[in-house]
């Protein structure tokens, strides 16, 4: 490699005896020839002190230059490679710099250069640098086609624009900026490096397009969470160390990444976390390296097993979410045909109509806490079986049966038809409550007596919207066989507005021995009230009715008792 070195004095624009540096090296094939040639040269200009100021910026050149020489195989083609350097001039502006249409390496950092110009002739150029600067927008560059490498690194840059032309560029550097948002860089499908760091980003999306990015460093920002890093086909390097992320899910993009390797996220709130390593490894597989330390095979290992336990988690989470929203929307249905019913709506449009037609054909929804529902294990992913199912849901379903403890939850007039069916043993001994919602109480009387012999431990009834009106409605209650608590809701039922809805409930079941009405305790002092209150009613009627209809209305335990009260009254 032959080389001639010239010393120009000139008058650049912005300042005085400004001194720059043209190095013209002949290119041979062969990369130790280059590194042998350069190594001579670097000698060479050391000894003669050609230049003082540049003594020990001798070998930053060496390798700066050797390293572009190997990144770009095609750099033996070119005949010359010419250097150009400005560093430390204290230059304000670009220079205007004449007659060097053939540069290719263009060195102009730590200077105060403000604005990018006077470039447009250098169209060979590939390497530039103006690291260190006062530079506050990119502008300027679009006649260079042929740039490979831009360093932009330590200036005033808010915003990544003007980059349109540079469709060959190959390294972008624009760390310790004050850029806030990644964009116009999707054109750039021949980018390999992009260096980020240092800057104000908070999130990081838009980069699609980026095809052969390679390294992307995002270190030192704001980042909260990442969309779009898994579009990048060939991400090899990540580096999001000391920003904001504190959520996994704020970057499971990444692990849908089949070609990411090395990742670092230490200085992030999530690093500090106790099960940060083994829960990154065990949804990114696929990585060699985490925060600069390889992973073994034993971590993989647990890292394995946890992803497999955390997935199940999830799918069970998708399960129960799946139920959650078939149960909301089932009692949606159930009331809204309430309403209709009641004449609290208006009624449902044709379509509805249809709609409630198809429920009416279907089988009671029937839930419980364990073999509710089964999710689908197809292709589809479970956010989309959740949606489907309930996109169903809400057509189809009107009615709800639901057991949860020992509670029997019936939503619906069409829950009742699930009675008809068979019920396990264990089922139907542990059922003690029966809940009765969106039920006209008319129809509930009809399904008492299967109630007695399919759950024979019932001791508390609940009603809630089921038209209970008079006081005689609760006279069929009696032939139950046991009842030791009984709420009505004031919603849907205007009984409870009667005053003393309570002593007759107490009178009229009195041989159940009611332990609780609406939660609240039954005193013997309400047994006295009510016997006074309705005591006499009952003597009065006994008197008048035939004892076939006073069996049929007391049941026999007050029948008897009526009749004993009678006889002795008589034989006094």
């Amino acid at each position: 490699m032959s080389c001639d070195h010239r010393r120009h004095l000139r008058k650049v624009s912005g300042t005085t005896n400004a001194s720059y540096l043209i190095l013209r090296m002949r290119t041979y094939p062969g990369a130790y020839k280059i590194q042998r040639e350069l190594h001579k040269y670097g000698e060479q200009l050391y000894k003669v002190q050609i230049f003082k100021r540049v003594q020990i910026f001798v070998s930053v050149l060496y390798s700066i230059l050797f390293r572009i020489l190997l990144i770009y195989s095609d750099i033996q083609t070119f005949r010359l490679l010419v250097v150009c350097l400005f560093f430390r001039q204290n230059l304000t502006v670009c220079p205007i710099i004449e007659g060097e249409e053939q540069l290719r390496l263009l060195y102009l950092h730590h200077n105060s250069i403000t604005r990018i110009q006077n470039l447009s002739s250098l169209q060979h150029l590939i390497f530039l640098d103006l690291y260190d600067n006062n530079i506050e927008e990119i502008s300027g560059l679009s006649s260079l086609r042929s740039l490979r490498v831009l360093m932009l690194g330590k200036n005033r840059i808010q915003k990544i624009s003007n980059l349109e032309n540079l469709k060959n560029l190959d390294v972008l550097d624009l760390h310790g900026n004050q850029i806030a948002k990644i964009e116009n860089v999707s054109h750039l499908r021949e980018l390999r490096v992009l260096n980020l760091a240092r800057n104000q980003i908070n999130q990081v999306e838009n980069i699609n397009g980026l095809d052969s990015l390679k390294e992307l460093n995002l270190r030192d920002n704001k980042i909260t969470f990442l969309r779009d890093v898994d579009t990048l086909p060939s991400l090899q390097l990540l580096y999001l160390s000391f920003n904001n992320i504190s959520r996994i899910n704020d970057i499971l993009c990444l692990a849908d990444s089949t070609s990411l390797s090395d990742v670092t996220l230490d200085g992030n709130p999530i690093a500090q976390e106790s099960w940060y390593r083994q829960t990154i490894l065990g949804h990114m597989l696929q990585l060699r390296q985490l925060d600069m330390k390889r992973i073994t095979e034993e971590e993989r290992r647990t890292a394995s097993v946890l992803a497999r336990k955390e997935d199940e988690r999830k799918r069970e989470s998708h399960k129960q979410a799946l139920l959650k929203e078939k149960r909301r929307i089932a009692i949606s249905n159930a009331a809204r045909q309430w309403d209709i019913q009641q004449n609290r709506v208006t009624p449902a449009t044709s379509d509805q109509e249809n709609e409630d037609c198809i429920s009416s054909y279907q089988k009671p929804c029937q839930l419980n806490g364990t073999t509710a529902f089964e999710l689908t294990e197809e292709q589809r992913s479970l956010d989309t079986v959740l949606s489907s199912a309930v996109q169903g849901l809400s057509i189809i379903d009107s009615h709800l049966v639901e057991v949860e403890g020992d509670v029997l939850c019936l939503y619906g007039s069409g829950a009742l038809e699930s009675l008809d069916r068979s019920w396990s043993v264990q089922t139907s001994g542990s059922v003690s409550t029966i809940s009765f919602t969106f039920i006209n109480f008319d129809e509930i009387v009809q399904v008492l007596p299967k109630l007695r012999i399919k759950f024979p431990n019932i001791s508390h009834l609940k009603f809630k919207e089921t038209n209970l009106i008079t006081l005689h409605q609760f006279d069929v209650l009696a032939q139950l066989r046991r009842l030791d608590q009984l709420t009505v809701d004031p919603q849907g039922n205007p009984v409870v507005n009667f005053t003393l809805w309570k002593y007759y409930v107490l009178f009229r079941l009195n041989s159940f021995n009611i332990q609780k009405i609406n939660d609240s305790e039954v005193t013997q002092n309400d047994i006295v009230l009510s016997e006074k209150l309705f005591g006499i009613l009952a003597y009065i009627a006994s008197s008048e009715l035939p004892q076939y209809r006073l069996h049929a209305l007391l049941g026999e335990f007050r029948f008897l008792k009526i009749l004993t009260s009678i006889f002795d009254k008589s034989a006094i």
